[in-house]
């Protein structure tokens, strides 16, 4: 989901200021290239066999969630990957596609749309490394190429079949990435959820919203660098009554932030190393620029984008890159949705099933 905690504070908000909605998160990025020697720098394999984590139980231990929450979590599997584990779910028979979620969120956001998606495709839905039930190893160095390339070896090692990606936020950034970086044997089509412009903020220089709170963004993450600071900060954004807040300011659709949507968030979030997840997220690099990576996909693309997002607006460079496709890329459909905010998959996902089931029957 794009939601969950990352820093994107209004300009007229100071750190003094009660409202934790401030200490929301939103993706975006600056244009880099994605060679196999770039995957092989960012992401070194000795250090993710160096934090492994001890496996958990992924079965529901809250009480009060509903029971189709409670079946998701009951449903997940493990899938190993270079040291760690990995929740993955499958549901379904047919076409295989693979839903990525976005930055805080985890499978059960998706827990409106896998019971329609699977009426006609092999489901699979995972969790990245830091978030839902995987594992979250301390002192880990996150980038949106290690997740990238966790996204290739799952559809290499589990799907094994060429599927869709279905990506929101970060997590469709992540997408785009594994995307351009297919020869076209794992990948058959893309679908863009209000994709990220990066895994942060810092990197979207040329929006003049970015460029007047840019002084307070790298203030933040000298604040986050510091581990009390970083710790008061992260136990107060994921208070039920702040996270509520935050996912009301980021969805469209106020009626779909209920009591499941604030367990989805704040579950993971109190699981040893998820601290470090939130910190290295929203201040490490933000990776490779959709901008840079989408000329080079040549699989059918459908990109939905949801007209309310605060995080990453289409009147923003981002929003208002992928408005240009349609005329550029042949291949590529674009959709806006109307009082919709940054996960239009939970926020309205009426809207997102009448545009993307039938794009899927078309690249079946």
């Amino acid at each position: 989901m794009a939601v969950a905690l990352r820093y994107s504070p209004p300009s007229h908000l100071s750190f003094s200021s009660p409202k934790l909605h401030k200490f929301s998160f939103n993706p975006s990025h600056s244009p880099s290239s994605l060679s196999p020697s770039h995957f092989s720098r960012r992401f070194n394999t000795a250090q993710t066999l160096r934090f492994p984590s001890k496996a958990r139980s992924i079965t529901p231990v809250a009480e009060g969630i509903s029971t189709e929450l409670s079946e998701i979590y009951q449903s997940c599997k493990i899938w190993n990957w270079r040291g760690f584990n990995i929740s993955y779910l499958v549901k379904g028979n047919g076409p295989p596609l693979l839903l990525v979620h976005g930055f805080g969120a985890s499978i059960p956001h998706w827990r409106r749309n896998i019971g329609i998606l699977s009426q006609k495709a092999t489901v699979y839905a995972i969790d990245l490394l830091g978030f839902g039930a995987s594992d979250k190893p301390p002192g880990f160095a996150y980038t949106m190429e290690t997740w990238a390339q966790l996204i290739l070896d799952f559809l290499a090692e589990v799907v094994k079949k060429p599927t869709v990606l279905v990506g929101n936020s970060v997590g469709g950034l992540a997408c785009v990435i594994a995307a351009s970086d297919s020869n076209g044997d794992l990948v058959r089509g893309l679908v863009l959820l209000n994709c990220a412009g990066g895994m942060n903020n810092k990197a979207i220089v040329d929006d003049w919203r970015i460029k007047l709170i840019m002084p307070l963004l790298w203030l933040v993450d000298f604040l986050l660098k510091q581990r009390r600071i970083a710790s008061a900060i992260f136990e107060r954004v994921k208070q039920r009554e702040n996270l509520k807040n935050i996912l009301i300011s980021v969805y469209g659709n106020k009626e779909a932030v209920d009591e499941d949507l604030i367990e989805i968030i704040r579950r993971p979030a109190d699981d040893d190393g998820a601290l470090d997840a939130f910190v290295s997220t929203v201040t490490g690099p933000p990776g490779p620029s959709p901008i840079s990576l989408m000329p080079k996909i040549s699989v059918p693309v459908l990109v939905l984008w949801g007209d309310q997002d605060p995080f990453t607006p289409i009147d923003g460079p981002v929003g208002k890159y992928f408005s240009s496709l349609p005329a550029k890329i042949p291949n590529l459909k674009l959709f806006i949705l109307p009082g919709t905010g940054h996960c239009p998959h939970d926020d309205r996902p009426d809207l997102v099933h009448e545009k993307l089931i039938p794009w899927l029957e078309t690249t079946s």
